[in-house]
């Protein structure tokens, strides 16, 4: 079953600083039927103000069992007809998740201007382990540009 979260898809969306802001992340859940894992697909990445010359490094991260303060989001299947996702989202943080120091997973500095989207090569997703409460975080950060962003995920479990 795939889903799709946003930073759009609840919370309020936080201002870029010149460090790290996590827009979207997803973790396993704590269950003996629930915990499981997934694959990340796809992300996408965009500006979403007038535009300008700055830029905004984006970065997905392996995050551990510190999930920082977040809203809840719940993912959207995007076949209707299929169950709930068993994984947490989480979207527009306000305190920072624990990060798992050299698990870098994907890093894009783009230009403002440029949204972008990146799609895993066949049997390359970035895998969230069925280890409760750890999981992948989309995050950005520039050194001049101080609005929002827009970010999203899609994944299978």
């Amino acid at each position: 079953m795939r889903y799709s979260i946003t930073n759009g898809s609840g919370g309020t969306q936080q201002n870029l600083t010149t460090t790290y802001k996590t827009q979207v992340a997803i973790t396993a859940a704590t269950g003996a039927t629930t915990l499981r894992r997934a694959w990340i697909y796809e992300a996408s990445f965009s500006a979403d103000t007038a535009p300008a010359d700055n830029v905004i490094t984006y970065k997905l991260d392996r995050q551990n069992t510190g999930i920082g303060t977040a809203t809840t989001v719940v993912p959207a299947p995007l076949d209707v007809t299929d169950a709930a996702s068993l994984m947490t989202a989480r979207a527009n943080h306000t305190a920072e998740p624990t990060i798992i120091s050299a698990t870098q997973l994907l890093e894009l500095p783009l230009n403002q201007r440029a949204s972008f989207v990146w799609y895993a090569a066949p049997n390359s997703e970035l895998v969230v382990p069925a280890v409760d409460l750890t999981g992948i975080g989309l995050r950005a950060k520039s050194p001049a540009y101080t609005s929002t962003v827009m970010t999203g995920i899609k994944y299978l479990e």
